[in-house]
Parts: structure tokens; sequence; C-alpha cells
């Protein structure tokens, strides 16, 4: 009963921390954080704890649910996970009053949290059980039951892309195998070693929230441009590279970029870190 309780508030614990270190880290372009609302004017660093402290219960059940789900099928246990997410989002706007602070953080860190519960409780491998939670998603979302109400659904039918949801079908192969790596292996304070992890990310990922509020696919190209440029300038640690880092952030304000999906997949890497001693 000990081990249970010790589990469940500790990965609990990492997935607050999660939220929370995500959050406090500055300068992001296109994100909140400590010293501006960047694109979001109906948010702040403020909101953004409220809404984390509001999500501590969701992420209790998930790892409960974890704990105790006995089937095969994983994607049984996903759905349970969905159901209290529903759930969790609405605390999460009665937290924010309206703002929509970590809907995508729900979904992500929420599978993430459920899957190390399973994982650690069965004692079988992270991105695996994603995978197994998550299979045929895309099908499921975007091809069967798309009511196009979401970024994500209409990006699907515009542009063919998977999104949030085929990262989550893959098993998060952009936190598996370059985001995590990356920061497991980066040196540096924190601050340093999560920015660059963040515009790590920003090299290689689609960001629905970025082409939303583009209205455009040709911006991903020029975000991976200039957060590879960023890190070959030497990252946060080189003056040059804090210089592109400040360019980066004001024609995120000036277009009024969100990088919204990047934030996400840093807040799932950081929890993974958490697990695994990386922080």
């Amino acid at each position: 009963m000990n081990q249970t309780y010790n589990m469940t508030n500790s990965i609990t614990q990492n997935a607050l921390r999660s939220l929370l270190y995500e959050v406090v880290t500055e300068p992001k372009p296109g994100l909140v954080d400590p010293g501006s609302p960047g694109p979001h004017p109906d948010m702040d660093i403020y909101t953004f704890i409220d809404s984390s402290i509001s999500l501590e219960s969701y992420f209790a059940t998930a790892v409960k649910i974890g704990q105790t789900f006995h089937s095969t099928d994983l994607t049984q246990m996903f759905q349970q996970l969905r159901q209290r997410g529903i759930t969790a989002e609405k605390e999460m706007f009665t937290a924010t009053h309206g703002a929509n602070t970590h809907k995508g953080a729900i979904f992500a860190l929420g599978i993430f949290v459920c899957a190390e519960s399973y994982s650690m409780t069965n004692k079988t491998e992270l991105f695996l059980t994603i995978t197994k939670m998550c299979k045929g998603l895309v099908q499921h979302d975007l091809v069967q039951n798309n009511e196009l109400q979401t970024a994500g659904e209409q990006e699907f039918v515009k542009y063919k892309i998977g999104g949030a949801r085929a990262q989550a079908e893959q098993g998060y192969p952009i936190v598996r195998e370059v985001a995590l790596p990356f920061l497991k292996s980066s040196t540096g304070t924190v601050q340093t070693r999560l920015l660059d992890t963040l515009m790590k990310i920003a090299t290689i990922v689609v960001d629905s929230n970025l082409i939303k509020r583009a209205g455009n696919y040709d911006v991903v190209k020029w975000l991976h441009q200039e957060a590879t440029k960023y890190l070959d300038l030497g990252g946060y640690a080189a003056a040059a590279g804090k210089k592109q880092l400040q360019k980066l952030s004001k024609e995120c304000l000036v277009h009024n970029y969100s990088l919204g999906g990047c934030a996400d997949l840093l807040i799932v890497t950081i929890f993974v870190a958490f697990e695994r001693g990386y922080i």
C-alpha cells in the first residue's frame, strides 16, 4: 500500500513540476514565461500556475489508471484516461477563467503519466506502452470521426499531418529519439538546458499551434531554420545564441505566432527526465 502511494505521489509531483519548470523557463519565443505573456494576452505566469495546480487530481487519477489496468488491450486504458481528461479540461478552464493554458498538456502529459505508472507496475517499456495505448488514434479521431472543430482536425484534412495524435500513436519519436537524449547530454544551468531542448524540438516538430496562427504550412520550415541557427550559434550559453533567441521572440510577437506544440513536447520531455534522474 505504501509503495503504491509513493509511486502515485512521486509521478504526480513530477508531472506538476514538469508544467511549472516549462512555464518558468525564459525567455521562450511564442510562449508565456515570467517576463512576458508572448502572443497570449489572455494569460500570464500566474494563470499557468493556477492551471497546473488544478490538474493535480487528474494526474493522480492517471497514475491509478495505469497501476490498476489489467487487460491486454491498452487502448482501453487510454479511453479511461481520455474520459478523465475531459473533466480535467473543465477543471483547467475553471481555474484559468476560460484560458486554454494546458489542453495539449492534458493530452500528452496525461498519456505519459498513465504509461509511466503502467510501465513501472508491469515492468514494460514506457514508449512501447504509449504506442499500444494510442494504437489507431489517428484513424479513429482524424479519419473516421473528424468534426473539423480543432486545429489538429482541420490541419489533418488540409495538410495531411497527424499532429499530437500522430506523435502519440508513434510513441513520441521526437521525445524518444531527439529531445530526451539531447536534454540528458546537455550541460549548463537548468534554464540553458531547457531552452536549448525547446529549440532542439523546434528544429524538427510540425507545430499545429504555429500553423494555425500563421495560416500556412510554410511557417514550419521557417521555424526549423531559425531554431537550427540558434543551436548552431551556441544556444543560450552563447551571446550570439541569446541574440538569435531575442530575434525569434520578436518575430513571434509581431506575427502572433505560438509554439504551443513545442511547449507540450518540452513538458513531457522534462517529465521523463525527472523520472529518469536526468535533471
